[in-house]
């Protein structure tokens, strides 16, 4: 990700308790910007979805670790990066082998596997890339009808 003077870095334990303090981080940032009150939810489910990733699957139990949550100020929009360095993520296998949702009702459903679903539907794009530990950028644009004027 390239770097410049707009971007905020957090580095966090890995733990649900920190999930709240990228999520308020998130909602300042945002609301600076001019994201409308959806646009702002929708983002604060994604990077919420993102942390939990971390917490859920990147370390083993016990073992510890950290997550970086870089937001940073791109032209029109905002980038939001939650990485680790736990264990590698293979985004394109999964979704490769990843049964469809069409058709189906929610008991059918894993609930390990809406994530990248939800992560995608809210942004406007998601990219996911494993090679040392996973990071996930998620880009939302502002609007042009919600930009204060």
């Amino acid at each position: 990700m390239e770097s410049n003077n707009r971007t905020v870095r957090l580095t966090l334990p890995a733990e649900a308790d920190y999930i709240d303090l990228v999520r308020l981080t998130l909602y300042g940032i945002s609301s600076k910007m001019g994201f409308s009150y959806e646009d702002i939810e929708d983002m604060k489910v994604a990077v919420s979805e993102a942390c939990n990733n971390v917490v859920v699957h990147a370390y083993e139990p016990g073992q510890g670790g950290n997550m970086e949550v870089h937001f940073e100020d791109i032209d029109n929009g905002l980038r939001i990066l939650v990485q680790d360095q736990g264990l590698s993520f293979d985004h394109d296998r999964k979704v490769r082998s990843a049964d469809s949702l069409h058709n189906k009702s929610l008991d059918e459903v894993s609930s390990g596997g809406l994530g990248l679903y939800l992560m995608q539907a809210l942004m406007d794009h998601v990219e996911v890339k494993g090679e040392q530990g996973t990071v996930v950028i998620l880009t939302k644009m502002v609007s042009k009808s919600e930009e204060m004027v």
